[in-house]
């Protein structure tokens, strides 16, 4: 077995169960990628088993912490499900699942979505990349399904020295558009060409909330920012729905991707609803969305609920001060559109960018804006997306409601 040797002092975040070892911590030693290692202190003390990456600045991720324990099929199998077997613990309203959750799950640079009866895989590491075949295998026994899809062309995995890869790798099927449950409507994707695996299973839950919000407020005028397949937009229209409330809403939802408009232009079909007959105006801009907030202005509409869900703009913390910049401007526009009494539902995927450092933004962008509001809420990624304790990089997700004071 090889081994890792730390440099003096660094043991210290291993010892407190965080999964990664950056290069520099390390004294000496390496492996082939995806090998497993075993990791020392300095001095020789057992601190972990893990997966080596020679390509990556994170040159090895935990797989255990346990000396006795063996990194082998059986282990991995255990893992696997353990994680699946979690995910019955929550009341998820939904066929669309995260089953295995990367380092929060034990499974370091390992993604799996469940989408009805199939599995979506990304493979984002060495380790999991040298162990996929038995991944894969397990996947399938813990679930009971016949079918995984391969979607490893993130960007981490050229960050692991490793190229793209995507298609089917257990039980090929014949295509790969599914439509899902969620809540009280239905989703549509296609987990070959859809962002992610093919879809943000994470902000389920705050869809969730967002037609809470239509249906106690009854939202006359809705806008939907970055709004790729309008999962938003149709929360937003199943909530008015039931407080009886379509008749005379207006909805407009604005992204930079036609196809993706065009998804969310079906998804309203999907669930039933007709502008025409219903009686409620939807407009799905392909444009700019700060172009888009900057015309509004200029034409004096007003909105009482706006989302505002970007792409990242800050994968690490060496991005964050040109992302601060990028949020501050959008919230200050979306505050300025925003009614009195209405609410803005902003986020933020971006890494290198905390909680607290979010919350600040959008508090300097509503002193910009001129603006008096209140958190009403503070949103986050479903609870099929765990994070440890040990691993506050798993945080990524951030969400804010505020809502505009009253004048």
């Amino acid at each position: 077995m090889k081994t890792l040797r730390l440099k003096p002092g660094k043991e210290r975040s291993l010892q407190r169960r965080h999964p990664w070892v950056f290069e520099s911590a390390i004294a000496r030693g390496g492996a082939d990628a995806g090998e497993t290692v075993r990791i020392e202190s300095h001095d020789g003390a057992f601190l972990a088993w893990a997966a080596f990456s020679p390509d990556s600045k994170i040159r090895a991720r935990a797989w255990s912490f346990v000396e006795t324990q063996r990194i082998d099929a059986a282990f991995l199998a255990s893992v696997v499900a353990r994680a699946v077997a979690a995910r019955g613990l929550f009341e998820l309203h939904s066929d669309g699942v995260r089953l295995v959750h990367g380092e929060a799950d034990g499974l370091p640079g390992l993604i799996v979505d469940r989408y009805g009866d199939t599995l979506v895989a990304q493979f984002l590491s060495a380790g999991v990349e040298r162990w996929k075949a038995v991944l894969a295998d397990a996947l399938l026994k813990a679930t009971g399904l016949s079918k995984l899809y391969e979607r490893s062309d993130a960007s981490g995995r050229e960050r692991e020295g490793l190229k793209p890869v995507t298609g089917w790798l257990r039980g090929q099927d014949e295509g790969t558009e599914i439509v899902i449950r969620e809540h009280d409507w239905k989703l549509s994707l296609d987990i070959a060409t859809g962002h992610k695996t093919g879809f943000y299973l994470d902000q389920r839950d705050s869809r969730r909330r967002f037609a809470a919000m239509a249906r106690h407020r009854r939202f006359r005028r809705v806008l939907n920012c970055f709004c790729y397949t309008g999962g938003f937009t149709v929360a937003a229209l199943a909530g008015l729905k039931a407080a009886d409330a379509v008749k005379g809403a207006s909805l407009v939802s604005v992204d930079s991707s036609l196809p993706a408009l065009e998804r969310a232009r079906g998804h309203l079909a999907l669930n039933g609803f007709d502008a025409a007959a219903d009686g409620f105006e939807a407009e799905f801009l392909d444009a700019n969305v700060n172009t888009v907030l900057r015309e509004f202005l200029d034409q004096g509409r007003s909105f009482d609920a706006i989302v505002l869900d970007p792409p990242k703009f800050a994968p690490t913390v060496a991005h964050a001060e040109r992302a601060a910049r990028a949020y501050k401007d959008i919230n200050r526009l979306a505050l300025k559109l925003l009614e009195p009494g209405g609410v803005l539902l902003t986020f933020s995927c971006s890494g290198g960018v905390g909680a607290d450092l979010f919350h600040k933004i959008v508090a300097s962008a509503g002193l910009d804006a001129g603006v008096d509001g209140y958190i009403a809420e503070r949103l986050g990624a479903a609870p099929d997306h765990p994070m440890t304790i040990e691993f506050p990089e798993g945080e990524y997700l951030k969400g804010l409601a505020v809502v505009r004071k009253p004048a």
